[in-house]
């Protein structure tokens, strides 16, 4: 073998000249979707990239390279454990390669033979070129690292084939190091369903990714050996993931028939507690004050609706997540919408009585098969139908004295209100606003489903607000 891997994807899933090569990467940039940074002012720990052509996944391999720091930009990171599928050639373990140097047109990047040889006495690492010789999963991390981190940096190449989590695990503490190491794992999403199943496919595997679920399978994403060790180190390292972009072929390609799904998410490392903090106990950790918690616990919760409804029908069901969340008393409704965009039934509670798992279970049967107002769902609609999960936050009091100022209280957009009256109720989610933005419209539409004249007030009317964290996909299917 050479002593330096060449480009073997440069022409067909990305430019082969240099120049045009940067003008593509500086288009993928302008393409990513913006995120913040994370608090504490440090790159991520770990990445996860997609690694379909450029012209389908660079905007959303991106959107990953774009969180890196300036001072990892500035010789912060100098060494990338990149792990990646094996597509071409089938590897038992993982597969290092023996070359010196992986090339593309924008350069050479070394391997770290060091980090390499002290796999070498790992029984699930071999040396094997001919793995790398061809793979492209690895590849197209190489011209994005190079344009966000210069030439400053080593490079630890790995082709992930048949590897148990613990194994990855293993080889990924042994490379650990600290700030100056980037854990890469490049890997795609589902692969050829239509679009809305891909998305309710793509949605189901993510919200696995942010509660750290080391059980995924290749059907979820073609890195998910490669990912499962990660997330099982991202978990002993205390790592918090957030999702940066999620997005497949048919967002950025055009064609919806058949797509492949892209995500791009970051895993900090915890930053070091303040002595304030350390006596926060569980409630830093609470979903309501962390995005990433939040997507997380609301994904997990979509899929105990989708499946609710799927079973009731005889529909193909979606993995479901595990998030202690789930197991905790919640309030919650659910809202079904046709593909049309037209209610198609909500049932909830405002009450945190039951573990929110069961509640949702309910709602999401209820709101198919016994909200009044419509018929029992159909098979027939299943395909294309939007579900819906609002997790409440507390009520509270709005202490108001007349309309008037109830109207300039409210928060449009933000808050769902419920307004009562002598054993009248009704409550508005906030995503009615969308349909009422006026205050005193809402607040008119929201006395006539409580029975009450759109013009009326009383001293005894009581209205109370809460906070909505929602989450929505698509009903499964494989047709």
């Amino acid at each position: 073998m050479p002593s330096t891997r060449s480009a073997a994807v440069a022409g067909s899933f990305y430019p082969a000249g240099a120049s045009a090569l940067r003008e593509e990467l500086a288009r993928c940039f302008e393409a990513a979707r913006p995120t913040a940074p994370d608090p504490s002012g440090r790159s991520p720990k770990l990445l996860v990239v997609p690694h379909a052509g450029t012209r389908y996944s660079g905007p959303i391999a991106a959107s990953a390279y774009a969180t890196l720091s300036a001072a990892a930009r500035r010789g912060g990171v100098r060494r990338v454990v990149l792990l990646g599928p094996a597509h071409r050639v089938p590897v038992r373990g993982l597969a290092a390669p023996t070359v010196g140097a992986f090339a593309t047109p924008l350069g050479a990047i070394p391997i770290d033979q060091a980090a390499l040889a002290g796999l070498d006495n790992l029984p699930q690492v071999e040396r094997n070129d001919l793995a790398h010789e061809w793979e492209h999963s690895l590849e197209l991390q190489l011209p994005f690292l190079q344009q966000v981190l210069g030439g400053g940096f080593a490079l630890v190449p790995l082709v992930v084939g048949d590897a148990q989590p613990a194994e990855v695990a293993e080889v990924l503490e042994r490379l650990w190091g600290g700030d100056e190491t980037l854990v890469l794992i490049s890997s795609d999403l589902s692969h050829y369903l239509p679009y809305a199943a891909a998305q309710a496919r793509d949605d189901a595997t993510v919200a696995r990714l942010l509660a750290l679920d080391a059980t995924l399978a290749p059907d979820d994403a073609c890195g998910a050996h490669a990912l499962n060790g990660a997330l099982r180190a991202a978990r002993t390292h205390g790592l918090r993931p957030r999702l940066l972009d999620l997005r497949n072929s048919g967002d950025t390609a055009g064609d919806r028939r058949r797509v492949v799904g892209y995500a791009a998410l970051a895993f900090d490392a915890p930053a070091p507690a303040t002595a304030d903090e350390e006596h926060l106990g569980d409630e830093a950790d609470s979903p309501a004050d962390d995005p990433a918690g939040q997507r997380a616990l609301g994904a997990a919760a979509f899929t105990i609706a989708h499946n609710a409804i799927a079973d009731a029908l005889g529909e193909l069901r979606i993995a479901e997540v595990a998030h202690p969340g789930l197991d905790r008393p919640g309030a919650s409704f659910v809202s079904l919408h046709t593909r049309d965009g037209e209610l198609r039934g909500c049932i909830g509670r405002l009450e945190a009585e039951d573990p929110l798992r069961e509640q949702i279970h309910a709602n999401a049967r209820a709101a198919a098969f016994r909200d009044s107002r419509f018929a029992p769902l159909a098979v027939h609609e299943w395909p294309g139908l939007r579900i819906e999960v609002s997790l409440l936050g507390p009520l509270g009091l709005v202490a108001v004295r007349n309309e008037a100022e109830a109207l300039a209280a409210v928060r449009p957009g933000i808050d769902g209100l419920v307004l009562s009256w002598r054993g009248r109720r009704a409550t508005f989610l906030p995503q009615v606003w969308q349909q009422l933005p006026a205050p005193a419209a809402f607040l008119a539409a929201l006395k006539h489903k409580a029975g009450l004249r759109t013009d009326f007030w009383a001293d005894e009317l009581l209205l109370e607000r809460f906070e909505v964290h929602h989450y929505e996909g698509i009903a499964w299917t494989s047709a």
